[in-house]
Formats: structure tokens, sequence, C-alpha cells
């Protein structure tokens, strides 16, 4: 994208990718110390035995301080981090919604193994219809709501996303030769 979308020489553009790259590598490997910490620090509280809920107090934890508090935590690079994962945690949350306990079938039999809450209690063929339409509803969900967005309250989103969005979307309508319609428009 730095590429693409951003102003400078290449050896800007380069400086600017390892930069963002070592910032990601150093924000995930710091989660991943404050993680296991806690995770060992609230197991050995809890008499060498661990809960469900300390994954959750643990993520919680480390979430905060890595990603939540502190300069560089609203970064472009730590936003996109957070959407990732919130978004992989909504789709696993809407799996777990409607997989019937004790069936592994989504997670593929060999990870994980708890099944889902059954929350809907759906029948073999509802688990079917969903199981085959929840990511294409999911997709043009999710593009439906950014176009709507850019629209009509393009401040609302994040500046590089608004900043690709607008270069696509808008700058090219303007052009008046092969070089600024394909390379660089407006």
């Amino acid at each position: 994208m730095v590429t693409l979308f951003r102003s400078g020489t290449v050896r800007q553009k380069i400086a600017l990718i390892l930069k963002a790259t070592r910032q990601h590598a150093m924000n995930l490997a710091k989660f991943a110390f404050l993680y296991k910490g806690s995770m060992l620090a609230l197991k050995n509280v809890n008499g060498g035995k661990e809960e469900s809920v300390h994954a959750f107090l643990a993520g919680l934890f480390g979430g905060y301080w890595v990603f939540g508090q502190g300069g560089g935590a609203r970064s472009s690079v730590n936003q996109q981090i957070v959407i990732y994962v919130f978004s992989r945690v909504v789709l696993g949350l809407a799996k777990m919604a409607v997989q019937p306990p004790g069936d592994n079938a989504l997670v593929g039999g060999s990870y994980g193994g708890h099944g889902g809450k059954g929350i809907l209690g759906l029948n073999e063929r509802q688990l079917e219809l969903v199981r085959n339409n929840t990511w294409p509803v999911f997709a043009s969900m999710s593009w439906a709501g950014v176009m709507w967005l850019f629209r009509y309250y393009p401040e609302t989103l994040q500046p590089s996303l608004r900043s690709s969005m607008t270069y696509i979307y808008d700058d090219s309508d303007h052009w008046d030769g092969v070089r600024n319609l394909l390379w660089h428009n407006k």
C-alpha cells in the first residue's frame, strides 16, 4: 500500500515499509510476552489450574497495554492489527453461536474440539444454509458499509483507507491519458 498510495522516493518508501514491519513485529512480540506472562501469573494465583476466563483477562491486559495505550497505540499499523483481530473475533463468535455443542465441523476436527453454543438451535438444513452463506453476507455487508461511509462520511474512516479509496474511487474520475489513468491520477 505504501508503494501505491504514498508519495516519496523509493528509498523513503522502503524506509516506511521497514518501519511499519518493525512496529508490527515488536507489538506482536510485546503482546505475546504480556499475554503469556499474564496467563502464567493467573494460573499460579489459581493453584496451578487454568480457567477459560484467564485467556480473556490476559488478552484484555496485553491488548490494553500494547494496542490501546501509549503513543503508538493509534498508529495505522496497530489499527490494522486490531481491525483484523476484531473481524476474526466477530466471525468466530458468529460460528460459535450457530454451531451446536460438541460439533467441531467448522473447526476442522483437529483443533478446538469444543463445538459451539448452539444459541440459535438450528437444524442440519439450516446449519448448512448458514455455513454456505456466512462469508458472502459478511463480505458484502463489509463492502456495503465501507462504501457508504466513504461516500457520505469519509472523515470517519481511518486516514490510510480513506486515502486509498479516494485514489481509487474519486481521483480516477479525472484523467487525460493512460499514464494518469493507470499509474497516477489527479
